[in-house]
């Protein structure tokens, strides 16, 4: 795997991060992406190909795709099936075909329609932010993240071990899925999730006065359950109309679950509304922790300081100073069910683990996520 010619059908988030992994990985992989765009050449290919992630922009599929041992289908899901039939023919028969969406019945059917099961895997890197782009993306996005692989029953297994590997080799946790089982289960834990915050903020913003005063005083508990509702909704438009049965399942239940809730408030259930939220706390707090979800591991922690001049400053530069990165940081102003003052993102886990270790050192109040 030392010279592989590794192609790119979409060059966003997921696409630029998986790139910037295999480069870091391995520089020697020749990388190929597709400017599909012929009047408006795209700014984030022309980014990564100055920064040496891409070696190639190519402005048809027959410039470079036929040579590529792996091609990464990384546009929107419906877009990605618009493809198959155009690659059939280009590919060689030795080239691995995978796609990064996060709905993977509907192509896998398409698939099997137009005959690519040989050389197919479908992939879901379960990794991810509510920011979209290349700009956005960064080698560490996946790493530690679970990333879903769905053979078909005609997959050879070397090709499976060859993309098993990679995955690997990039940080990530590769896992063999059913496709039709990943989706079930992406529908309970990231599909339906997203639909529910969405329509929460949608709810709340229809809801609020002219002052805005909801919006004003929205504090962390609110922010936490709906940053998701920030992400793509053109990806998220895609996922609801391509694994609508399976959510229309789920939905189905979490309605009726809230008619339950609904009539405990109603009847002053108390023993329900106890057991609702214990049950609840319960299996959340046995929640894994260290691996990525469709949003991805956030990195962050919170500490109390002292409200005087260059308080933030001084954290800044005694993290500078030990070689540990900041990737944002900021005030909470509006503290709800938050405790710390100052929250501190970093890149990745070793950044966050060396930074509570130092502050505490230099005895600051550390709130660990």
């Amino acid at each position: 795997m030392a010279d592989l010619k590794i192609g790119f059908i979409g060059f966003g988030l997921i696409g630029g991060s998986i790139a910037k992994a295999l480069k870091k990985y391995n520089n020697k992989y020749y990388l190929y992406a597709l400017e599909y765009r012929e009047n408006h050449p795209s700014l984030d290919l022309q980014k990564a190909l100055s920064d040496q992630v891409l070696d190639e922009i190519t402005s048809s599929l027959n410039q470079g795709f036929p040579e590529c041992d792996i091609i990464f289908l990384c546009a929107p899901v419906l877009s990605n099936i618009e493809y198959l039939s155009k690659l059939k023919p280009l590919m060689k028969s030795t080239c691995i075909l995978t796609d990064v969406g996060s709905v993977k019945n509907n192509i896998h059917e398409a698939v099997k329609e137009v005959g690519l099961e040989e050389q197919f895997i479908g992939g879901h890197p379960m990794a991810g932010s509510e920011k979209t782009g290349y700009s956005n993306s960064y080698a560490h996005l996946l790493e530690n993240a679970y990333y879903i692989l769905t053979p078909t029953d005609k997959t050879p297994k070397k090709n499976i071990s060859c993309l098993y590997q990679l995955v690997k080799n990039i940080g990530a946790i590769p896992i063999l899925l059913d496709d039709k089982e990943h989706d079930e289960i992406t529908a309970a834990i990231s599909h339906l999730p997203h639909i529910i915050a969405a329509q929460l903020v949608n709810l709340v913003r229809e809801s609020d006065d002219k002052e805005e005063k909801m919006r004003t005083l929205a504090a962390g508990g609110f922010r936490d359950i709906t940053r998701i509702a920030s992400s793509s909704p053109l990806m998220w438009q895609n996922i609801c109309l391509t694994n609508s049965k399976s959510i229309q399942r789920l939905l189905d239940r979490y309605i009726e679950s809230l008619r339950s809730v609904y009539q405990a408030l109603d009847h002053k259930d108390e023993t329900f509304l106890y057991k609702f939220f214990e049950t609840a706390g319960e299996y959340r707090d046995q929640l894994p922790s260290k691996a990525s979800g469709l949003v991805g591991k956030i990195y962050e922690i919170y500490l109390d300081i002292v409200d005087e001049a260059g308080a933030i400053a001084t954290i800044a530069t005694l993290l500078a100073s030990n070689q540990i990165s900041i990737k944002n940081i900021g005030i909470i102003h509006s503290r709800e069910f938050q405790e710390g003052v100052l929250r501190i993102e970093f890149y990745d886990q070793k950044a966050t683990d060396n930074a509570v270790t130092l502050l505490k050192k230099y005895n600051y109040r550390v709130y660990e996520r």
